[in-house]
């Protein structure tokens, strides 16, 4: 028989609350089983939780992780998932670089703005 965890384990494992996973339910990204009126989780629901939350966490809309996770159900050679697994990452990998020269831009340029005001503020106080 299958491990079945309930919604507040699963909350707790991933430090998450109960609503986020009511949330990815009501997305359809994962579809629990019912013991009565309680919602239980499988191993395979836990993994796709698993997923969901990685996915989000390196900035992967909710649409691109259906997307992932459907192409598990469709290919069980997992050769498309893989595919368009690398594909994103490959873009969002694309996105960070380039955020990460904007934030170095705009370090530099802060940087040279509080130069600049620290030393206007220094010649107007020198000058009282």
């Amino acid at each position: 028989m299958d491990t079945l965890f309930s919604i507040n384990e699963l909350a707790e494992q991933f430090d998450i609350t109960a609503r986020a996973i009511r949330f990815y339910e009501d997305k359809g990204l994962i579809v629990p089983g019912r013991a009565g009126s309680r919602r239980v989780y499988t191993r395979r629901d836990r993994g796709r939780l698993q997923l969901i939350l990685r996915g989000k966490r390196l900035g992967f809309s909710l649409e691109e992780i259906r997307q992932y996770l459907n192409l598990y159900d469709q290919d069980p050679t997992l050769v498309s998932q893989m595919q368009l697994l690398l594909n994103k990452v490959e873009e969002r990998r694309v996105q960070l670089v380039q955020q990460q020269k904007d934030i170095i831009e705009t370090l530099a340029d802060l940087d040279g703005i509080r130069q600049q005001t620290e030393g206007l503020l220094a010649a107007a106080e020198g000058t009282k």
